[in-house]
Formats: C-alpha cells, structure tokens, sequence
C-alpha cells in the first residue's frame, strides 16, 4: 500500500505502526520529575499516563511527552527521541530504557475489536483513554497519535515479531494493514498533533503552541508572539499586502483532498483570514483540528 492508502485504511479500519524508536526513561521517586515536565504527578494515578511538556528554561517547549505512573513511586517518560536522554539526564536522576521495548501502535476504529480478538473484550471495554494495564505479559495503553481510536502495545524487543504476526493475523478480515511512519504523519497533521522539529521547534512556547493546558503551575505565564494554526494552502495568487504565515508541516490530506498545514500565524489572526506563507505561497487559516474537531473518536466506545 502506498501512503494514502495506509492513511485511509487507518481511518476507515486499522493500522499497525512501529513506535519502537521512541525514547523511554524511568524515574523512581516524584521530585525530580515534578520538576523536569509541566504536569502534577499528584493528580496522575496508578495505570494512568498524561501528556506533558519538557521545557527549556526560558519556558520554550523542548519537546512533548507522556508520563506514566507504573507503581507509587515509579514513572515512565516517554519521548519522541532517544536523543533527549542527555538534556534530560542533566536536569534530573533517570534511567534509559530506550530500546528494552517494542512498541506498536494498533490505530482506527476497527483497532478495538482486533485488539478484543487478542486480550479479550473486558479488558478492551474497561480500558479509558490515556490508561494501561498489562494482559498477558503486553503492557497495553488507550492513546495514539492518528486522532483515532487506538492503543499502544509495548513487549521486550524479543518478542516484537511474535506480536506483530499475532495482530496482523487478526486483524486481517478486518483490513488491519502495516503502516509508515509517513502515514502516521499525515494522521496527526489532519488531527492537529505537534511534532519535535517541526512545531516544536526549541523556540515556540506552550502558550503559542495552544498547549498551556498541560502547565499545572497556573502561576507561570507565557508571552505569545505567534500561535499554531490550520492553514489550507490555495492555488491563487499570492498577495503582498497580507499577512504572512510559516508553514511547519504540511501534506494532502486523503480525507479533506486538499493540501492542508500546521503552522504559525499573527496570535490575532482570525479562522479564514487569508496568509501569504514564507515560501510565497497563499492560503487560509483554518480550525484545528482539520479532523473530528470535537475529538470525540480518540474516545469513543471500543466495541
């Protein structure tokens, strides 16, 4: 299958990605950690995971994260980069686990009943969003990067190809297809989800990024001097006499068939408002996310 087609079939069905080359830190004991992200490790509980920021210390967002409480005094942090282990290992006590694990990510609205198929319906019925639990020696999370109904299933790297063969089999009658990470990116583009070196680009801050949200610390406050936007790019002329727009990442999104991108705007502008994009190009600010503006189907009933 080509990109488009992993993309539709993830939507439509399910699709299988390797995330295995995601960073994985532990940390034992809350004060180090409380610290180094931007969430209250109070309010996270036992089996639960949280989406959260690492920050520079001039408040620009380094780069994003899930933490999750394993145990009472035990966390896992996960990143996009194994790189991140030396900024994160100046700042607090961790130890790298990146590479210990395979993770896959089984996405789409089908990837409830195929995962049921393996683990058994109550456990897909009772797992939430952002929650984990471990069945039959997998540690299974509710979460995902495609805006879909997914879940991450993480085993020893040893056992990667036995699970993967065991899901794509199946998942086979219900159109499961393996997927690249290209597709995974066209997925969060259309869902409106940031990424290291692109939105993050080690200057944006989480005001500017629309992610100030997840900074528990209501005393801390962020200047914005741009904010992440939509923008529909459009086969016009460009004009001069408009504001311009920078465009971080961008593709043809196989839902909306036009070229869509997320990127930074004027804080003021307006959905709708034309911009003229840093290359020349025109085009529109648009609504994020481009799709399920809501975000109701990350959520939605597994079977």
């Amino acid at each position: 299958m080509n990109v488009r087609e992993q993309h539709l079939a993830t939507r439509r069905a399910a699709g299988l990605f390797d995330f295995s080359f995601m960073g994985l830190y532990e940390f034992s004991g809350t004060a180090a950690l409380e610290r180094l992200q931007t969430r209250r490790l109070s309010l996270i509980e036992r089996g639960q995971a949280a989406y959260t920021l690492l920050l520079n210390d001039d408040g620009s967002v380094f780069n994003d994260a899930t933490v999750w409480r394993t145990d009472t005094e035990r966390y896992w942090l996960f990143t996009g980069r194994r790189s991140d282990f030396g900024w994160i290992s100046a700042r607090a006590a961790a130890r790298e686990r990146s590479g210990e694990y395979a993770i896959l990510a089984l996405q789409g609205p089908l990837s409830g009943i195929i995962l049921s198929r393996l683990v058994g319906e109550e456990i897909v019925r009772q797992l939430k969003y952002f929650r984990f639990v471990e069945s039959d020696r997998i540690l299974i999370a509710r979460l995902g990067y495609s805006g879909e109904l997914g879940y991450e299933l993480m085993v020893p790297s040893a056992q990667e190809a036995r699970l993967r063969s065991a899901l794509l089999d199946l998942g086979h009658s219900a159109g499961l297809c393996e997927c690249s990470f290209e597709a995974a990116n066209s997925l969060r583009i259309e869902s409106g989800y940031v990424l290291f070196d692109r939105e993050i680009d080690g200057k944006a801050n989480p005001r500017e990024l629309g992610l100030e949200r997840l900074v528990n610390d209501r005393k801390r406050t962020f200047d914005a001097t741009r904010k992440l936007v939509g923008l529909e790019i459009e086969d016009r002329p460009p004009r001069t006499d408009i504001p311009v727009a920078q465009a971080t990442s961008e593709c043809r999104s196989p839902i909306l068939e036009r070229s869509i991108a997320l990127g930074f705007a004027d804080p003021d502008a307006a959905v709708g408002s034309p911009v003229t994009l840093t290359d020349g190009r025109a085009a529109r600010v648009a609504q994020l996310p481009f799709y399920d503006p809501a975000r109701r189907l990350p959520r939605a009933a597994p079977l």
